[in-house]
């Protein structure tokens, strides 16, 4: 008699499911059978008798079939797997008794290969929630068996953590840092620091804000990290200034009472958001201070500071000096009537505080009155020529985003002047000297050095990322308005101290996102927040999506509801999410869900279809490495669109399956290759969506590769298909831009 399976045929869920076959029917070493041993490790299929045509469902059936033994003693071991597994509490106790005898038969006696031990050992193996077979030497037979179990596994199974899928290429997947392990700068590897400006602590960050530097960054340092460049993200509030205290006075709290609220606010809604930070600190730590007063002192040292008397302005109401931000007015440069002591919305201008026309405090809209006071100054005219040079070079060699250049560039042609980092202030870092030492160090000053201490307080090397410019590289993320503290007063600051400071590689910097043709207003209640989003029952990865696709890089850019739901149901659904389950529910119901060994040479448009797929890979890579993420983005979803493009021009459907099983067979297994290819590319932009096509797969993380390769191959095991995305009614687009217009603000 010859048993053989047919890969193609329908089956019971039973048997679908049954592991413990894949163990039963490797263990079949009788040498009066002639079992075909690759079809054996295909659990997806029914034993069939070739010469009668009869055909067994049932595991235990098959199993005293084969060896025409049906003495089976146990109650258990004629029962089904499925309902076993199901087993209740209350007969727990009976499950551990058949475990341990179990395992007891293996310990006192030679392995006898029958029906009855396997259909034993494979329950009692699968029910084995003790453990109890971790500690047991079984026969090498067992051990085979058990190491092709363990290889098909589902992905979401504790067992997949220690194992590797069946029938994938190894070598081309992403590397995991061990849980609890430091990252740090490794020699002879690409180290990348990467960095977003640090959210101010005082009120919610909207769309706008977290697509500008959070999630700019969580893409390029996810990006990286699927490339297995060793990687670090942080991040954190910046806590310190006058805007807290100022907030604090509005809330009747203390300005540290404040900060925890607000911490914890960002906090939750960039876990929301899926903001894959390695550490999100605060910048109101001890190792804030110690850094920022030792970067001081070594400037004073060397020559950098200087005091000067300056004019402020002082709220007679609420008795304090004013931030700058904390001053409003009207432009005197365009007119704008909103415009702030620091700087003008609209017009993006410059401003001091004495600018202003008409100026007022924001807090209480009372007329600010100037009064002076002595103040320490960064002499940013004695290091000029310094962050010249140093400018030059990095932004060349780092390739700087072009609003970053331009800005840096006219900072640099108007000529430095020195510049005060102190203010009158109690909430904020002292300052170390003793004739100011009622005055704090001014929040741009003292913030950029947060990411220095947020690492600090990640870990205890953290020169080895940040006094280690040789072998790191650091990139750092934020909107326009933050440029010049970061590529004047902060590089300023580390080239005065005259320590080998790890210094800014890549700037990249982003426009303004509009909301609706206006401005994002918390207070007006306009625009869409942080902890609206998840309000909206829509998952993060489409508003992930939707702002890098809107992401404003060379020019402000507009949030528009009606082109959110277009985007959602034309280009996720449409086009990613047909492509990916069409595909895998295609090989869950021809193929049981196990990849066919296929041939490309029944392909004949692969070689045209592997060129294509290598040129966006090559131009994804290209435009990655420069953080021009809009347009990664649009390259990884024509990925998506050629492949589904190749089941079209290879009509694969019920007729090809039946009528051209190897060219079906090859669709198949290059189709779900260029899946996992695709899944590598989203996941900088849609991590959780890249998850889900994964465990479908059943395969680990791939790596963003050069070029495309073919890592899952024939006799695989995919799990089920399940819908990526869902189709958002238009109706919708209303009700939002209603809720979200500030109408609801009376």
């Amino acid at each position: 008699m010859k048993v053989t399976f047919d890969k193609n045929r329908n089956h019971s869920l039973a048997l679908q499911k049954a592991n413990n076959l894949k163990i039963a029917l490797s263990l079949i070493k009788n040498p009066k059978l002639s079992v075909d041993e690759e079809a054996a490790k295909n659990t997806g299929s029914q034993l069939v008798d070739e010469k009668t045509g009869f055909a067994l469902f049932n595991t235990n059936a098959i199993l005293q079939y084969v060896f025409q033994d049906f003495s089976i003693k146990h109650p258990f071991a004629i029962t089904n797997l499925e309902p076993i597994l199901q087993t209740t509490k209350e007969n727990n106790q009976h499950v551990e008794e058949l475990v341990k005898k179990t395992i007891e038969n293996y310990l006192s006696s030679d392995f006898d290969v029958n029906a009855s031990n396997l259909i034993m050992f494979a329950n009692a193996y699968a029910l084995d929630f003790t453990n109890q077979f971790k500690n047991v030497q079984l026969p090498s037979v067992v051990q085979e068996a058990l190491a092709i179990l363990a290889k098909t596994m589902p992905r979401d199974s504790a067992q997949f953590k220690h194992t590797k899928a069946s029938n994938i290429k190894q070598g081309h997947y992403v590397e995991i840092p061990k849980a609890g392990e430091k990252i740090l700068p490794k020699e002879n590897e690409k180290n990348i620091l990467v960095t977003s400006a640090l959210p101010y602590v005082n009120n919610v960050p909207h769309l706008g804000n977290i697509v500008g530097s959070v999630l700019s960054a969580d893409i390029y340092a996810r990006y990286c990290k699927s490339r297995n460049y060793n990687t670090l993200y942080i991040c954190g509030t910046d806590e310190y200034g006058t805007a807290t205290e100022t907030k604090a006075l509005e809330e009747k709290v203390s300005p540290k009472e404040l900060c925890d609220k607000y911490h914890k606010i960002h906090a939750q809604v960039y876990d929301w958001f899926q903001i894959g930070f390695d550490h999100f600190g605060r910048t109101t730590t001890e190792q804030q201070t110690e850094i920022a007063q030792d970067i001081l002192k070594k400037l004073e040292a060397n020559g950098y500071l200087e005091e000067q008397s300056m004019k402020q302005l002082f709220c007679p109401v609420h008795k304090a000096f004013l931030a700058d931000r904390y001053v409003e007015g009207t432009c005197p440069k365009c007119g704008y009537e909103d415009a702030r002591g620091d700087q003008c919305d609209k017009c993006g201008g410059l401003l001091d505080p004495f600018e202003l026309i008409n100026p007022r405090c924001k807090l209480d809209n009372a007329t600010p009155e100037p009064r002076v006071s002595d103040h320490i100054f960064l002499s940013l005219n004695k290091l000029e020529n310094n962050i010249a040079d140093w400018f030059e070079d990095s932004s060349t060699k780092g390739k700087w985003s072009k609003n970053a250049k331009t800005i840096t560039k006219s900072w640099l042609k108007e000529g430095l002047n020195p510049r005060c980092i102190t203010r009158d202030l109690v909430w904020g870092t002292p300052v170390p000297f003793e004739k100011f030492k009622n005055k704090v160090l001014y929040v741009w000053f003292d913030a950029p050095i947060g990411y220095v201490s947020i690492t600090a307080n990640y870990t205890e090397d953290w020169t080895k990322w940040w006094k280690n410019p040789e072998n790191v590289k650091l990139y750092q993320f934020m909107g326009k308005d933050n440029v010049p503290f970061h590529s004047v007063i902060f590089p300023g600051s580390q080239l005065g101290t005259n320590e080998n400071w790890t210094m800014l590689n890549h700037l990249n910097t982003t426009e303004y996102l509009q909301y609706e043709g206006g401005k994002f207003s918390k207070s007006r209640g306009v625009g869409v927040f942080g902890n609206n989003a998840q309000d909206i029952g829509v998952s993060p990865s489409v508003w992930r999506y939707y702002l890098a696709s809107v992401r404003p890089e060379t020019s402000d850019s507009q949030f528009s509801w009606s082109d959110f739901v277009a985007r959602n149901n034309s280009e996720l659904l449409a086009n990613l999410g047909n492509f990916v389950n069409r595909l895998v529910k295609f090989v869950n119901a021809k193929y049981n869900g196990v990849v066919p060994k296929y041939d490309i040479s029944h392909l004949p448009n692969f070689d045209a279809l592997s060129t294509d797929i290598n040129t966006i890979l090559k131009q994804y890579i290209e435009v990655m490495e420069l953080a021009q993420e809009k347009r990664g983005l649009e390259l990884a979803m024509s990925l998506s669109a050629r492949g589904n493009q190749f089941l079209q021009e290879n009509k694969l459907d019920n007729s090809l399956f039946n009528d051209s099983p190897d060219k079906s067979d090859a669709v198949v297994g290059v189709g779900l290759n260029i899946i996992n290819t695709l899944a590598s590319v989203i996941y900088p932009f849609m991590p959780e969506t890249s998850e889900k096509i994964y465990k479908m797969l059943n395969v680990p993380a791939l790596k963003i590769d050069d070029t495309f390769h073919l890592t899952i191959l024939g006799g695989h095991n995919i799990n089920k298909a399940e819908y990526l995305f869902t189709r958002i009614d238009e109706k919708k687009i209303d009700e939002w831009r209603s809720k979200y217009s500030g109408q609801q603000v009376k």
